[in-house]
């Protein structure tokens, strides 16, 4: 299904519910369909043309919908390659994919998940508005690959992404915590050299591509601070304590510097929250 096909009839999808329509994106296993019905799903949540929840709803899968390819190994099976050559950007676009479209499953995955929790409407406004934009980064990677002669399924990709989900499927704020915290905070670390190397080595296409990405993300790591705290504040605990009991709990290893700490504070991050529980500072 090409994704204008696949636009034009999700518009006409009987959806029961905001938890509904993220419930069969989340199963879609086409991702053009997954993609167009995200955003759709989103389109109509915004315009308030879909309830919260319906007793009707399909509920959210343990696991995501996914074509045969890419083959799903472990993260250390999957091969880095050096960005100066056509080869190695190929796979560092590939991986990008790989990490967008988990994105996608996860920003839906909270809203379905979480769509019977005692939360304010800005909460679903928020995670619809990233699953969106998450669904916006996986087609532009992919239209990049396919301008390098390659598409996403062509490598093997790693399967450690969901975990995170599966393992908070019963406590927001722990899915708080391990999600936009951790692995799309990784983000603002990581991007900002990647995109230079791409300029080095004379890719700006794809160079203006990660610059989207970043800006974006930047804005869906203070959705999930925003949140952290809420929720923290309405138990009457501390964001940075909790943010450590949790990630301890429910996270495996340390986190990795450097970290941005400039974008990291922006987005409501402070270090409080990140540097104690840095690799150099757990043995």
């Amino acid at each position: 299904m090409s994704s204008i096909g696949a636009t034009k009839s999700m518009m006409d999808i009987p959806l029961h519910s905001l938890r509904d329509g993220a419930s069969r994106a989340i199963r879609a296993a086409d991702l053009d369909e997954k993609t167009a019905l995200t955003q759709e799903v989103a389109r109509r949540w915004h315009a308030r043309r879909l309830s919260l929840r319906s007793p009707l709803d399909m509920l959210p899968p343990d696991r995501p919908g996914r074509p045969d390819k890419p083959d799903l190994v472990a993260p250390t099976q999957v091969v880095r390659r050096s960005l100066h050559s056509p080869r190695g950007r190929v796979a560092l676009l590939h991986a990008i994919a790989h990490i967008e479209l988990n994105a996608v499953d996860l920003a839906l995955d909270i809203v379905a998940r979480f769509a019977a929790a005692p939360m304010p409407q800005s909460f679903f406004d928020g995670w619809m508005q990233v699953a969106f934009e998450e669904a916006k980064h996986f087609k532009l990677v992919r239209d990049r690959l396919r301008a390098l002669d390659a598409d996403y399924g062509d490598m093997p990709a790693h399967d450690g992404l969901w975990q995170a989900a599966h393992d908070t499927r019963n406590d927001l704020t722990a899915r708080l915590a391990v999600v936009p915290l951790i692995l799309e905070a990784r983000g603002l670390d990581v991007t900002p050299s990647l995109r230079e190397k791409m300029r080095e080595a004379g890719d700006h296409d794809s160079a203006a591509v990660l610059d989207i990405i970043y800006e974006d993300e930047k804005k869906h790591v203070a959705i999930g601070a925003k949140w952290f705290r809420f929720l923290c504040a309405r138990q009457g605990k501390d964001a940075a304590r909790t943010f450590h009991e949790l990630v301890r709990a429910n996270f495996r290893g340390g986190l990795k510097p450097p970290f941005n700490d400039l974008a990291r504070a922006a987005a409501g991050l402070t270090p409080t929250f990140y540097r104690t529980l840095s690799s150099q500072n757990m043995s």
